[in-house]
């Protein structure tokens, strides 16, 4: 049997795309909103914001101000901030409360990812057939091997996962969290470059024009 496949179109693919975006944001959105509240991050928000009001309130001066404030202050304020400042950075309980808030950010982030993009990419499509996401069903195309069969569970599962989930969105996020946070520098965005450049080289490349 010969089958006939015709790629879908540009615009139908990127219109599906946003659609499905859409709908992954959403969902992102409120699984990160469960997860806070399973975890108690915002408790964790407001004991840290109590801990600011404290220095704050023991030396008389503002800690969370921009470097334009600190710049207009005069150098016996200065001095007072510079202090304040030291002893909150040193304190025990601020590091403790800081490093648990950043990795709940981590652990918050990854299960949101990680269940939106097997709701969506692999629990969605194996109920609609053909690898179709909500998305690629609005606008009447589907997800298919080049010689037209049916992609299986193994495959969109490990598109969903592997593909979806972890290179294209966890690898890029956990450089950016490191050149965020100083820890990877110019290496950083020379490997977030490079990833950018591998994407669109496949879509250049390959002659299904896909990532």
């Amino acid at each position: 049997m010969i089958y006939d496949l015709q790629k879908a179109s540009v615009g139908k693919r990127l219109s599906a795309f946003l659609l499905d975006f859409i709908f992954f944001l959403i969902l992102v959105v409120g699984i990160a909103f469960v997860c806070s509240a399973i975890f108690g991050y915002d408790a964790k928000i407001e004991e840290l914001e109590g801990y600011y009001k404290e220095y704050e309130a023991e030396y008389e001066i503002v800690i969370d101000i921009s470097a334009e404030d600190y710049e207009k202050l005069s150098d016996a304020e200065k001095a007072k901030y510079d202090a304040a400042q030291a002893a909150f950075e040193k304190d025990e309980r601020v590091i403790t409360v800081t490093n648990l808030l950043m990795n709940l950010t981590l652990v918050i982030t990854s299960i949101s990812l990680l269940v939106s993009y097997l709701a969506l990419e692999f629990i969605v499509p194996l109920c609609l057939g053909n690898g179709q996401t909500v998305g690629k069903k609005v606008f009447g195309i589907a997800l298919m091997r080049d010689d037209g069969v049916k992609a299986t569970p193994i495959m969109l599962f490990v598109r969903a996962v592997l593909g979806k989930c972890t290179i294209e969105t966890m690898v890029p996020l956990f450089i950016f969290m490191l050149i965020f946070m100083g820890g990877a520098g110019i290496l950083g965005w020379l490997a977030l470059l490079l990833l950018l450049a591998f994407q669109i080289g496949l879509v250049v490349k390959t002659h299904t024009n896909s990532c």
